[in-house]
């Protein structure tokens, strides 16, 4: 089943009880929560009370977005992610791994980004919480073949991908990532984008064409997927509501 989202730093500028409000009006399920405005890293406080306005508002907490780069941030940084995750009640952590493109990594690079992911997860373990690796540019996701390779690296079952389409992305390709990266990916990050990325925002029905095809991909097993809307055009709240209806639209189709 796919499971409707928002990810919070679609609207930083928005406190927690209007982004719990906007997605529960919206007919969304759950939230993924940003660590860099939302639920800093380590306010236990904001973690709670993020986590109990979505229960009061019948939402789940699909994640919590860290900005913990494996191979690059400070190992001593990883105990208080957990426990920021723990608090707020995630099932997984968001990270990205590195900050330097597949093509750019040197083998000692890769190799401390590959251990680093390895040693969050069985770090995690204790807490029950998986390890979700965002599909991003300047990290060592960029490509599918090292995306599969990095896997394959890391070697732990909780680890998990976490994917995005890239601005003006063929129907085909996306589609094939998303075929490969099964049955293993959790999350997709829902929006479209035009050939110039996150400064050629579109409304999400602009995308049809690629959304549709890979919804029904994320839906084939019968596996629960969350797929979470971000970088909405303009940052409108008015414009939010219009994609949220199309993607309600688009998973009923694909549930028919």
């Amino acid at each position: 089943m796919l499971v409707p989202g928002l990810v919070s730093v679609t609207f930083r500028a928005l406190p927690v009880p209007e982004v719990v409000d906007l997605a529960r009006s919206c007919g969304l399920w759950a939230v993924e929560w940003g660590g860099d405005v939302h639920v800093p890293l380590h306010d236990l406080p904001a973690a709670r009370d993020a986590r109990d306005r979505c229960a009061d508002a019948g939402l789940s907490v699909s994640a919590y977005g860290s900005y913990y780069r494996a191979g690059v941030t400070d190992l001593d940084e990883w105990p208080r992610v957990l426990a920021t995750a723990a608090e707020l009640g995630a099932p997984r952590v968001r990270v990205w791994a590195g900050d330097t493109g597949s093509a750019r990594t040197t083998p000692e690079q890769r190799l401390r980004v590959v251990d680093a992911i390895r040693d969050a997860a069985v770090r995690a373990e204790d807490y029950g919480i998986r390890i979700a690796v965002e599909h991003h540019r300047n990290t060592l996701t960029d490509t599918l073949e090292s995306a599969t390779r990095l896997y394959a690296e890391v070697g732990h079952g909780s680890v998990v991908p976490y994917w995005q389409p890239r601005g003006g992305q063929d129907v085909a390709s996306a589609v094939e990532e998303v075929r490969t990266l099964l049955p293993r990916l959790t999350t997709a990050h829902v929006f479209s984008w035009g050939p110039g990325g996150g400064t050629d925002r579109l409304p999400l029905a602009a995308r049809e064409d690629l959304w549709r095809p890979v919804l029904a991909e994320l839906a084939r097993d019968g596996v629960d997927r969350h797929v979470l809307l971000e970088f909405v055009a303009d940052d409108s709240p008015a414009r939010f509501r219009e994609d949220a209806a199309v993607l309600l639209g688009w998973i009923s189709a694909v549930a028919a």
